[in-house]
């Protein structure tokens, strides 16, 4: 498609959809409108395959959220999972079915891209977007949106989608407004054959001593992925707690391959998805589980989301056709992943205020270990959990009231197999 220039020599391709920002966001936007037939660009500013602050954990919603065909790059299969509280009172659950899946970014990343590419979308790497306007000289027309790259080549399309992460230009565009800002620590610490062994098929997570902050610990073959999270601000006890779990772990002794950071940005309830010909999805658009912070579930399916109604808006022939568009990719957004998000809300506020029986209840009842298991499996979503049990919205409830509660002590006991 070309714009309606009056000169041959000033003729531009306008794009159907660029999609700017190739993580699993971006790359899923850029397959869904390939697939429909469109003509995609799909813009990254680094060269693929490149790292990300991550832990890799692929559950059930974002392995059902992958394009057909798609082999997941998996290095461990998680049957178990070790809780402990800061360290006390831990607990190992197992289950005969596989609860979710690791991988490393740079290959799933990699692979979702190719996937796009497939469907005919093309890639441009090294590239980056300074900003987008929606009128002025660089726009030809209406039903155009120009991407303007940092050297100042301005690229069109009929419709453009956000994907490029929790500092987007694009979501500042748009006017996305955050409600909740985190601090994630990483390290990836190669361990020798031995230690790899004792972690395969096991993941732990720590519930921290800052309130809302865990840990984890990732096997991926040789390598562990060993992280913490808490609120912004509070980055010098972030970065103890990361140096103290990793002491706790017997993991001290061996230097890191990575060790990075990243902030993780949760959107505001009534923070735009869209403005005009423009949307936004993923950390772009502060879409992610509140409480866990995982994101990749959110980005692949908020980007499948908004890779379809692109397609909509890039056919939409005036503002009010691109309105009630934008309007249904918003809705949909909600319908779906908002109430997740709004269950992961009540979740954290009850794990900052009493992190011990969250602890005593998913170690210790088995109703909550199954509803972690079917959460991390994908036979049902923290949404679909309170909605269809009700036991499950009162005891949410119970935990949420602000009396204080003294944490239980939970003693160190055997393995336990679902």
């Amino acid at each position: 498609m070309s714009s309606e220039n009056s000169s041959a020599d000033d003729e531009q391709r306008v794009w159907d959809v660029v999609v700017v920002g190739a993580g699993p966001a971006g790359a899923s936007a850029a397959y869904a409108a390939a697939v429909a037939g469109r003509s995609v660009l799909l813009l990254e500013k680094a060269e693929l395959p490149r790292y990300k602050t991550c832990g890799g954990g692929i559950i059930g919603p974002s392995r059902d959220a992958l394009p057909p065909g798609f082999e997941l790059p998996l290095q461990d299969r998680v049957h178990a999972v070790t809780f402990s509280l800061d360290g006390k009172f831990t607990r190992t659950r197992r289950s005969k079915q596989m609860l979710f899946g690791l991988i490393n970014r740079p290959e799933f990343d990699q692979q979702l891209v190719e996937h796009a590419q497939k469907a005919g979308a093309e890639l441009r790497t090294g590239v980056a977007v300074s900003r987008v306007e929606q009128h002025g000289s660089a726009v030809p027309d209406r039903r155009t949106v120009a991407v303007v790259l940092q050297g100042g080549e301005a690229v069109l399309a009929r419709a453009v989608v956000g994907a490029d992460g929790s500092a987007s230009r694009i979501g500042a565009h748009v006017g996305v407004k955050l409600d909740q800002v985190d601090l994630g620590l990483e390290a990836e610490i190669p361990v020798p054959e031995t230690v790899a062994e004792d972690w395969q098929g096991r993941v732990l997570i720590d519930w921290g001593p800052m309130p809302g902050s865990y840990g984890w610990v990732f096997p991926k073959g040789d390598t562990l992925t060993v992280g913490v999270i808490s609120a912004r601000g509070e980055g010098a006890a972030t970065k103890r707690y990361l140096e103290d779990f990793i002491a706790r772990l017997g993991l001290a002794g061996f230097e890191p391959g990575i060790s990075s950071g990243h902030l993780t940005r949760c959107r505001a309830d009534d923070s735009p998805l869209s403005r005009g010909r423009v949307l936004v999805c993923g950390d772009a658009a502060g879409l992610l589980e509140p409480w866990t912070r995982e994101g990749i579930s959110f980005a692949l399916r908020s980007g499948r989301l908004a890779g379809e109604w692109a397609v909509r808006i890039a056919e939409a022939h005036d503002a009010v056709d691109t309105r009630r568009q934008a309007l249904n990719y918003a809705f949909a957004i909600k319908a779906g992943l908002g109430v997740e998000m709004a269950v992961g809300k009540s979740m954290l506020a009850a794990f900052e205020r009493r992190p011990g029986m969250l602890h005593a209840a998913i170690t210790s009842f088995r109703p909550a270990w199954r509803a972690f298991a079917g959460i991390t499996r994908g036979s049902t979503t923290l949404g679909e959990l309170v909605r269809s049990h009700p036991m499950a919205g009162r005891a949410l409830s119970a935990l949420d009231r602000r009396s204080a509660v003294a944490a239980p002590t939970v003693a160190e006991s055997t393995p336990t197999t679902e």
